[in-house]
Order: C-alpha cells, then structure tokens, then sequence
C-alpha cells in the first residue's frame, strides 16, 4: 500500500496568495549564505514514522501464514477447537477494512487536536490489543473483533502518517519520504511471510506485538510537526522542531518558518466543507480522478493476494513449497518498493499507472489461465512454472504503479482547504472496495479460482483506458497549475 498529504508541506508549494506573517530582515538573512539541511535528520523522523507502516504490513500480511493453521483438522496449532468455514474464513479477512473505513474521520480531527505525533503513537494501543486477543481467542467472534481493531490502527496510521511525513519533509526529498509508505508496508508483510510458517500460531502474535513496541520508543524521540505547533499557535515550539529536523539555527529556518505559519494561517482562513468539494467544478473532477484510481488499486485484488498468499499457492499445486514462494512474493514486493522514488519523477505519473494496468493484466490472466487448465482440463504439466512468475510480474507493477501512486496523486490534486475531507472520501472508498473484494473473493473462488483473477483482470484493462482518458499528468506541475488545468484554464 504510498500517502494522503504529500503536499502538506513548504507553504510556497500551495499558498495561492502571499501572506506576510513574519518579517524578515533585509541586513539579517539576505547577506548571509544559507545554512544547509541536513536532510538526514529529516529520513530519520520519517524512517521513525514509517515503523508504524511496518506495523500496518504485519497486520495485512498476518492471514497468509494464518489461514492454514486455523483452516487445518488438526487444531493443535490453532487457538480455536475447530477448522475455520469458509464465510468465517472471508469476515477475518476483511474486517479490519471495516475498521480502517471508520477510523479515518476519528482520526483526522484527532491529529488537528492533539497532534500528528500523538495520534501515532496511540495506533499502537489498537495493534497490541488485537494481538493480544488473538492469543486468548478461543472463540472465532474474538478474531473478528481483533481484526476489527486492526482496521482501526491501520485506519489511523494510514491518515497520519502521510500528514507527518509531508509536513516534515523539504521539496528536494518530498518523493523519497512519501514513498517510505510503501516500503515499509510490504516490508511488514514479508516479515510475517517469512516467520509466519515456520513458528506456531501464538509465537507469531509474540513477534507482531513487539514491532509497535519498538515503533512506540523509537518515533517517542522525535519531533511533532512543525505545521500543528504552528496551528496551535505555539510558535517556540514549531521553530525548535524545525531546528531540529533540519539542523540549523533559529536564523537558517526564519524564512521557512515564515511560510509555514502563512501556508497555516490561510488553510485556517479558509477551510473547506464537505460541500465545497461537491461544489467546485476542478474538485469535483480531482475527486473523480481519485477516487478511481484508488477503485482500481483494490478491484486489481492485491488484498485477495496479500491476505491470500500461502492458500493461494498451495492451491497451485507447483511443487514449490507455498511458504518459500510467498517468501519470495514478499522480498519481490519490497525490491520493487524500492524503486518507484527513483523513477516517479522522471517517467511521469501517468506512465506508471498505464505500465502498470497493462503488465498486471498479463500477470491476472496468466494466473487465471493456470488454475483454468487445473480446474477444468485438469492437466498443468505444461503450465506448473506459471503461478510463480505471474505473481512475481503481477506485483512488481504493482507495487512500483497502482500501488503508491493513487496515493501520490490525491496528494497534489486538492488544495490544502479540502485536502483532509477529500482523503477522508478516497480512503473511504479505498476500504470499501477493500471489504466487498476480500469478503466476496472466496465464494468467487468456490467456483474456480479461474473466475475471479480473469475478472481483476478485466477491472485493470478497464483502469487501463480510465489512466488514458482521465487521469493528467502532474510530472512538473506546481499545485497552483493543477489547479488551473482541473479548472480548465490554460497558460
């Protein structure tokens, strides 16, 4: 899964009309040489902020190396004294969206009360209680409420987090920040990949609740945001975090402190509504743009394969042990991760997103095509390598596409005003699809697991033409020109 609020950041990036908040001094500042940053500090707060990401990855990836140990006969390894049903099967692995559906409009004005640092840091009370119940759940409602608090945490990280990270960071490695997202969510997802199968099913809860542990100590050191200081009117304190995350004087951080308190002070001027984002014609077509790129990136079926790895796989019937091929799934996932802040800005958005629904269209039906040949023709000797590879291409693209970047657009595509009531809407849209296409996908697969991948599939050649005809490019565009071309105006 990259972030919300990207552009939250250098006043100048969206500040439509200058406000002169702080005066600068012409004998003070301008005959000095500029202090450098150092951007280090800035990777250090958000690698700490991304620990929480690695959080939400071990809570997606948690029903891979799961499943099988509570749909096994033998319940030895099972907290629950039978096998688990099929529709029981489908609720705990979609009921965290249900949760992280709700969640983002309990956090959002929580982060704007108490901070972005503090909100947090409370999503690790919701991820050490679900883990927690998972080792007494001896009933199967105890794993429903425990994935139901599960969505909660992954609902608050997913919020905050972009909000933190895009207001911490400076334009120069805005991209490389924003992308961490990504990163360090498959990152979680491997980590219960490669452990999951191999210890029993209450060792594994032990190493989940230790990573938001870690994450609670390690993000306690660092600075809140500079923007909610600001917000709150606590001006010593915002200039001190911007001291410290980019390691200059009082004096090297004047100007940029300058533009932050006006950036603040003109979103508080004019906050927006829910119905000014219905009202404005450029809003209502950012919207549209949003909210189907994130509609692709669930109807693409990642949560089917991230929740359903293992199963998946075994189902295959390769002759690969389905532990050691999830494994390798998961390092593909946080390979390609990697990359997409080394390409974004220099193919384009757009580009991404075309390359991405046409290579995962391949990867779907070539799957498809596998569990077709073993579901009706009942001969895979010719296809037994094809599973692997599939998914291998499936999650490349995806991961360097569909993945982050719906994400990044929503980030530049609304104005600061209405930024956080758009992103409440695209998320909301983000975890109902989430819901209906995990909760769904298993009486899709009681009819051939053939049905369901070539109908993903279908949904990518259809976001294929929607990138085509519908999406614009924002590759070197300023928030200000965004605006201009949603609102049909041309330089």
């Amino acid at each position: 899964m990259a972030s919300l609020n990207r552009d939250d950041e250098r006043g100048g990036q969206y500040s439509y009309t200058e406000v002169s908040t702080f005066q600068i001094s012409e004998g003070n500042t301008r005959n000095m040489a500029p202090e450098p940053v150092k951007s280090g500090r800035i990777f250090l707060a958000a690698v700490a902020a991304n620990l929480s990401a690695f959080v939400v990855g071990t809570t997606l990836g948690w029903t891979s190396p799961i499943g099988p140990k509570l749909k096994a006969e033998d319940t030895s390894d099972s907290p629950l004294s039978r096998p688990i049903t099929s529709d029981e099967d489908a609720w705990i692995s979609s009921l965290i969206a249900i949760g992280a559906l709700v969640a983002p409009f309990v956090a959002g004005p929580l982060a704007d009360r108490i901070g972005r640092k503090w909100v947090l840091l409370s999503s690790s009370l919701f991820f050490v209680l679900a883990f927690g119940l998972n080792m007494v759940a001896s009933e199967v409602w105890i794993l429903y409420l425990s994935r139901l608090i599960q969505g909660f945490g992954v609902g608050f990280v997913m919020t905050v987090q972009p909000m933190y990270v895009g207001e911490i960071s400076t334009n120069n490695v805005r991209g490389a920040t924003g992308s961490l997202m990504q990163l360090f969510i498959v990152g979680g997802i491997l980590y219960v990949y490669a452990i999951g199968p191999y210890v029993s099913y209450q060792a594994l809860q032990w190493f989940c609740i230790v990573v938001p542990v870690v994450f609670d100590v390690v993000f306690y050191l660092m600075p809140e945001s500079p923007y909610y200081f600001a917000g709150k009117g606590r001006k010593t304190e915002a200039l001190r975090s911007l001291q410290f995350l980019r390691g200059q004087s009082a004096d090297g951080v004047h100007d940029e402190m300058a533009e932050i308190q006006a950036n603040v002070e003109e979103s508080m001027a004019n906050k927006g509504t829910m119905v000014d984002l219905f009202k404005n014609a450029g809003n209502r077509r950012a919207l549209f743009i949003c909210a189907g790129l994130i509609s692709f990136q669930q109807l693409s079926g990642i949560n089917v394969v991230l929740f359903n790895s293992q199963s998946i796989f075994a189902s295959a019937d390769t002759g690969l042990d389905p532990a050691v091929a999830t494994i390798i799934i998961g390092c593909v996932q946080v390979a390609s991760s990697g990359l997409t802040p080394l390409v974004a800005d220099r193919l384009g958005r757009k580009v991404m997103l075309l390359t991405s629904s046409s290579v995962m269209t391949i990867g779907l039906a070539a799957l498809g095509f596998f569990f077709y040949m073993q579901l009706v023709k009942g001969d895979i000797s010719s296809v037994t390598w094809l599973p692997v590879p599939a998914l291998i291409l499936y999650n490349i693209v995806y991961c360097t596409g569909f993945g982050p970047l719906p994400w990044a657009v929503l980030g530049e595509m609304f104005p600061a005003n209405i930024k956080s009531v758009a992103s409440s809407v695209v998320a909301s849209t983000c975890w109902t699809l989430g819901f209906l296409v995990t909760y769904f996908y298993p009486s899709l697969d009681a009819l051939g697991s053939y049905y369901a991948f070539w109908l993903f599939a279908c949904f990518m050649v259809v976001a294929f033409f929607f990138v085509l005809f519908v999406v614009m490019e924002t590759k070197g565009l300023s928030l200000q020109q965004i605006q201009d071309r949603l609102n049909g105006k041309r330089n």
